[in-house]
């Protein structure tokens, strides 16, 4: 009989404990560009070796641009300054290829075909989604961009990829539903009407 409680206040307690811990093992994540319009999606999960991005956007310029994690989950448009700088919880230099960095938030380019598709699967090494100095989730979260150009993985302090033409936030508030877009085609009468 004892045997019997323990064991099920044993359960309780594992679910209990799940339940409390937010579900932080995959998450999608809405790009938009300067303009406000939904572009695509970054599909992000927890793995070994850090965190997969499975990156799929639409109306990219062809060829190669710098995609990067950045330290805020803001992404105020049209410039995307509010995601602030590379995500960079070690104070290391920036570049895949410098011998001195990488940033955590620092990322293979991806490239657009000639109809302005960007599909890629990449890794950011080192990150996690669970707690931690180098959690995307920390804090209020962190947010995905994609730049213009082409990341030539050693310049300071982004790489010389230009501007900043794409901007998801990675947050449980996003997740959640919590913080969602506001939409482009309502005007304020109408937003107020909603509250």
């Amino acid at each position: 009989m004892k045997k019997r409680y323990v064991s099920a206040f044993l359960t309780g307690v594992l679910v209990l404990g799940g339940c409390m811990n937010e579900n932080r093992s995959s998450l999608e994540v809405q790009m938009y560009n300067a303009s406000g319009d939904a572009i695509g999606t970054a599909t992000l999960g927890e793995q070994s070796d850090g965190v997969g991005v499975k990156v799929s956007v639409t109306g990219l310029k062809p060829g190669l641009h710098g995609i990067h994690i950045h330290e805020f989950a803001k992404c105020e448009g049209p410039d995307f300054k509010t995601a602030g700088n590379h995500f960079n919880p070690d104070g290391k230099l920036h570049g895949l290829m410098n011998p001195e960095g990488a940033h955590v938030g620092d990322l293979p380019n991806i490239e657009a075909d000639g109809s302005g598709l960007a599909e890629a699967e990449l890794v950011v090494q080192g990150a996690t989604m669970k707690d931690g100095k180098k959690s995307l989730l920390r804090d209020e979260g962190t947010s995905i961009i994609i730049h213009e150009n082409q990341d030539d993985g050693v310049s300071q302090p982004g790489g010389n990829a230009g501007e900043r033409i794409a901007c998801g936030v990675i947050s449980m508030k996003e997740k959640n539903g919590e913080n969602p877009p506001s939409d482009p085609t309502e005007t304020g009468d109408q937003k107020e009407k909603e509250s």
